[in-house]
């Protein structure tokens, strides 16, 4: 590979030789022309990487060959450097007023010429290495800020929420009456005097987690403050600092003018953090701090800012097994989890799967502008016997297919697509029934069962957890002094 491009323009064959001789061992390609007409047509055919410019020439001298090279933006960038036996102090300021980078004079010396061409070139490839790399820099900072626009849009308008958008996200927001459902809502309603408890809400993918967080802001003294949603799994290493806390005008490259993070964004209401098991470990300290203080350090700032905010968390992650393996902060835990609601799988309050389904078919029939149809019977029965892995998440997109495949009339078996076609019920072994004397309430069955299995494995909770076939944190949720 060459290691560069050079064109030598001088009207004597004995330089041009010369010159050829030196440079062509060190690898570089050479172009050869002895007037500057020439030495101009050539430069804009080849694009040399550097050119050795000869001021007396026929046709055209070396500062007119300069001059129309710079004076072009094809060419403007290519470091020229006169070598000419021409002393004069004036002649010399004229060529770099040209735009010469350097200026050799004849004789030469050999050693001169190699390092002084070997230099210019590789300043010339950093320059260039810097002019992209600043293309590429003012396209990020365009992008970030569109992006920093378009959030500061969004947390214009969740903070703006009309009386209606309280109605959606309240109680109301609710469908269904089960008994884990009315656990929820009475939770809810505990929490509604104590505006700055913080919530940790946990359970499966697609369960509704939002949906209790926005309830949990919309029924509290908070409600007329900003609702932030964040998911911490989509929270980039490098920005998260200025995410979460802000940044400064020039606080980075980028930093074009004052941002306000999401804790300054939700002051007033309500931060909610999705996913809060992925947060990734280095703001997780800075998080607790603030949450601890109430105050927040915009990154480039050393004046802390005040803030009230309720931080209501969500996971679907088991965060006791991610804190014995280092994954999330224990003291960061218990300042979440000042308060826990758990939002139970679909599987869990199937006698709330009818009233879901024809709910979303109500809302998506009347976003189409059209009367909700009935939900056959045998849909109905497929529905219930499926075991729904996306939960209520899934069960929506399935009833918004069912109402574009049914044509809007009746919703029937074959209108609905689920990711198992064929669903039964699970047979529950003889060795695996439950004891005659288990209570038949739910809560107080669970617990009996949870001891039960304890008192087996010798107060082992992963065993436990695995003879049940439930998570740790099940366990540990029901009796939170194991974890301690």
């Amino acid at each position: 590979m060459s290691a560069g491009r050079i064109l030598i323009a001088d009207d004597t064959a004995a330089s041009l030789s010369l010159l050829s001789d030196l440079l062509e061992p060190q690898g570089y390609e050479i172009l050869a022309v002895s007037d500057g007409r020439a030495a101009i047509d050539l430069t804009h055919r080849a694009k040399p990487d550097l050119v050795l410019l000869d001021v007396v020439m026929p046709r055209s001298d070396g500062f007119t060959v300069c001059r129309a090279l710079k004076a072009d933006p094809e060419t403007s960038d290519i470091p020229v450097i006169f070598i000419t036996s021409r002393q004069s102090s004036e002649d010399i300021v004229r060529g770099f007023r040209l735009g010469a980078v350097d200026y050799i004079l004849k004789p030469f010396h050999a050693e001169e010429v190699i390092t002084r061409v070997a230099t210019h070139l590789k300043l010339s490839r950093m320059t260039r290495e810097l002019v992209e790399r600043n293309a590429e820099l003012e396209e990020e900072i365009t992008r970030r800020e569109a992006a920093e626009s378009a959030r500061d849009k969004a947390a214009e308008r969740l903070s703006n929420l009309a009386s209606n958008e309280a109605k959606r996200w309240g109680i109301s927001g609710f469908v269904g009456s089960s008994p884990h459902l009315r656990r929820i809502l009475s939770d809810i309603g505990k929490l509604h005097q104590f505006g700055k408890t913080s919530v940790l809400i946990t359970g499966e993918s697609g369960t509704g987690k939002e949906l209790v967080a926005r309830a949990i802001h919309h029924q509290s003294p908070r409600a007329g403050g900003p609702f932030i949603a964040v998911n911490c799994v989509a929270i980039p290493g490098e920005l998260a600092e200025s995410l979460f806390f802000g940044h400064t005008k020039g606080a980075f490259t980028g930093a074009t003018s004052d941002r306000k993070g999401y804790l300054e964004l939700a002051d007033g209401g309500t931060l909610f953090l999705d996913e809060i098991g992925d947060m990734p470990a280095t703001l997780q300290g800075k998080l607790l701090r603030v949450l601890e203080d109430g105050e927040v350090t915009p990154v480039g700032s050393n004046k802390p800012r005040h803030v009230d905010v309720r931080v209501v968390s969500a996971t679907n992650a088991d965060l006791p097994e991610k804190m014995a393996g280092g994954g999330f902060r224990q003291d960061l835990f218990f300042r979440l989890a000042r308060f826990t609601v758990q939002t139970p799988p679909l599987r869990e309050r199937r006698e709330d799967l009818p009233l879901l389904a024809a709910h979303f078919l109500e809302v998506f029939s009347s976003e189409m502008g059209m009367a909700a149809p009935p939900l056959a019977p045998d849909a109905l029965e497929l529905l219930k016997v499926y075991p729904f892995p996306g939960n209520i998440r899934e069960l929506k997109n399935v009833m918004e297919r069912a109402l574009i495949l049914s044509g809007g009339k009746t919703v029937a078996r074959q209108h609905l697509q689920l990711i198992q076609e064929t669903a039964a019920p699970v047979e529950i072994p003889k060795s695996a029934q439950p004891p005659a004397d288990l209570p038949l309430n739910l809560d107080a069955a669970e617990q009996v069962l949870i001891q039960r299995a304890l008192e087996q494995t010798a107060g082992n909770v992963a065993e436990a957890a695995r003879v049940l076939g439930v998570s740790r944190s099940r366990i540990y949720r029901r009796f939170p002094h194991l974890s301690v």
